[in-house]
């Protein structure tokens, strides 16, 4: 049995939210790098070349990556043979937010209530998300969600009749819609299978995959590569000017389903992509 103080988990997702906040992970950099190496509208090769200006001022002058600084989701996966001791883990976290948002001036987004809206003035609560995994170990992922990009997001319960067809037509229309209010170019997180919360669920989760990683089956690496070529082909561009650089990738997840049902969950996050993850 390993025990991990439940100081040390505070202190790490502290850290986790400013590195997130300040620093976009190397994939998606390197992805932006690439699309305006081989984007061929001058407006949307200037505007690339600015996100990537934005993103190095923002790494070396230690200033956030977007004046919307999130909701705070977090993905926990807790080895069954890990003891979390000092206290409660739930608590620790969203003291680790506090911490990060209130000592590093972060704008606070969250409100305590939907309808009353009253601000909560520490960015906490965080949307937790927990799993139970083998082993010792726990790995802790933090992921910052603008809601520019959250807003244009979208779930269906689609009829099994739909088919594959029926799924790449309603990623492909939910992007469309979408156009340049999520700030593109975008990362598509699509959730197949499993029931209405389950793949919302899998939709988010697929947003903190590695871009230049593909799903691990065949089938729908083939139709991740597809839906990226046809949203880029719907022309919106980098912030909606145009081009051929709508999307940096489509990442797919997919689970058991109701022989009744075809959910589809569609979780669209803007090209700062923001996300940093530990284990301990």
């Amino acid at each position: 049995m390993k025990t991990i103080e439940i100081e040390k988990i505070e202190a790490a997702v502290k850290q986790l939210c400013i590195q997130a906040n300040y620093v976009l992970p190397k994939d998606v950099k390197q992805q932006i790098c690439k699309m305006q190496s081989e984007e061929i509208w001058p407006y949307a090769h200037r505007i690339l070349r600015d996100i990537k200006e934005n993103i190095e001022i923002a790494e070396e002058k230690v200033f956030p990556l977007c004046q919307d600084t999130g909701q705070v989701c977090v993905f926990v996966e807790i080895g069954q043979n890990v003891r979390i001791k000092g206290g409660f883990i739930e608590d620790a976290i969203n003291r680790g937010i506090k911490k990060a948002y209130c000592e590093n001036n972060l704008r606070k987004s969250i409100v305590v209530d939907p309808l009353n809206r009253i601000n909560t003035n520490d960015n906490t609560p965080a949307c937790i998300y927990y799993e139970i995994k083998e082993g010792d170990c726990l790995k802790i992922t933090i992921a910052i969600k603008g809601f520019g990009s959250e807003n244009l997001s979208c779930i269906t319960m689609l009829p099994p009749s739909a088919g594959p067809e029926g799924v790449k037509d309603f990623v492909v229309k939910i992007c469309e819609n979408a156009g340049a209010n999520p700030c593109p170019p975008i990362v598509v997180g699509v959730g197949i299978g499993g029931n209405f919360d389950k793949s919302a669920y899998m939709a988010k989760k697929a947003l903190i995959r590695d871009l230049g990683k593909r799903n691990k089956d065949e089938y729908y690496q083939k139709m991740e590569e597809e839906l990226l070529e046809r949203i880029n082909m719907l022309g919106i561009g980098p912030q909606g000017f145009g081009g051929k650089t709508t999307a940096l990738a489509v990442n797919i997840n997919v689970a058991p389903t109701h022989i009744a049902g075809l959910p589809v969950a569609v979780n669209i996050n803007c090209h700062v992509s923001r996300h940093r993850q530990i284990i301990l």
